[in-house]
C-alpha cells in the first residue's frame, strides 16, 4: 500500500484543516488506518486510528473532542477533520496503515506510511 498525505498548510488558532490521505491498491479496505503527528525535537504521537470498516475511531487525548477520522473505503481515503485547532497541533501529520488492530496506538507497528503534510496553526 502506497499512501500519500496532503491538505495541510497554515491556519490561524480556532480554525479548521481536513487531511486526506489517499491510498493505492485494492486492499485499503484491509488496513485500519491511523494518524501521526510529529513536531519539531518531539517524539511522534497518536493522533487517531480507525478500523477497516470505518465503524470504530479512536483519538489521542489532546485531540479528542476536536478531531474527527473518517474513511472512504470506496475511494480508498481516509481524512482527519481538525477543528477548534490550537498552535500545540502544529506538526507534521502522516498517514499509516498497519494489519494489527491491536496496535493501532502504536507507530512501530504501522505497516506502511505516507510521506507527512505540514500543519502550522498562529496564535
Amino acid at each position: 500500500v502506497q499512501l500519500q498525505a496532503s491538505g495541510g498548510g497554515s491556519v490561524q488558532a480556532g480554525g479548521s484543516l481536513r487531511l486526506s490521505c489517499a491510498a493505492s491498491g485494492r486492499t485499503f479496505s484491509r488496513y485500519h488506518m491511523g494518524w501521526f503527528r510529529q513536531a519539531p525535537g518531539k517524539e511522534r504521537e497518536f493522533v487517531a486510528a480507525i478500523n477497516w470498516s470505518g465503524g470504530a475511531t479512536y483519538y489521542g487525548d489532546s485531540v479528542k473532542g476536536r478531531f474527527t477520522c473518517s474513511r472512504d473505503n470506496a475511494k480508498n481515503t481516509v481524512y482527519l477533520q481538525m477543528n477548534s485547532l490550537k498552535p500545540e497541533d502544529t506538526a507534521v501529520y502522516y498517514c499509516a496503515a498497519t494489519s494489527r488492530y491491536s496496535s493501532i496506538y502504536y507507530a512501530n507497528e504501522y505497516d506502511y506510511w505516507g510521506q507527512g503534510t505540514q500543519v502550522t496553526v498562529s496564535s
